[in-house]
């Protein structure tokens, strides 16, 4: 009989396992098609406008620095978007490698919550916050420190 409970726990883990699996996998595809378009979208967009922005007659010295700032923007959103893409290429490996929803720093599991609002987490909640508080910690020295303090050699 306890035999019977051990093999009906796997299963039941197991078929957990592959309904999460199955979501996740949805969801990161899902995300993946959405910015995909998005930065062919923008990117017929740059190529219809000649990059330039032809069709917008001759531009005086402030328009001109305008439409350079919109298309630094666009340029900025378009990387943004390809590094997303990156993340969640990675993701998906992790996930058919089975690594994928488990923390970087711990090693723990990434909670289901977390994977459904960021899909391509490396980390855990607490690791994350560890890791932010860190990285604030180390700007905010690297402000306090003179200038000069590099150059100190006595």
């Amino acid at each position: 009989m306890k035999a019977r409970t051990t093999t009906s726990r796997k299963t039941v883990k197991t078929d957990t396992a592959r309904t999460r699996y199955v979501e996740l996998k949805r969801i990161l595809e899902e995300r993946r098609r959405e910015i995909l378009a998005q930065v062919q979208g923008k990117m017929r967009d740059v190529r219809s406008e000649g990059g330039t922005g032809e069709g917008q007659g001759v531009l005086d010295a402030a328009e001109s620095s305008e439409a350079d700032i919109q298309d630094d923007i666009e340029f900025a959103l378009i990387q943004m978007k390809s590094e997303t893409l990156t993340r969640i290429e990675e993701a998906l490996t992790r996930l058919d490698e089975g690594t994928f929803g488990d923390c970087f720093e711990c090693g723990a599991e990434i909670s289901g919550r977390r994977l459904r609002a960021l899909p391509f987490a490396v980390r855990c909640k607490d690791c994350e916050e560890a890791r932010e508080l860190e990285d604030h910690r180390e700007r905010l020295s690297s402000q306090r420190r003179p200038a000069g303090h590099l150059l100190d050699v006595s």
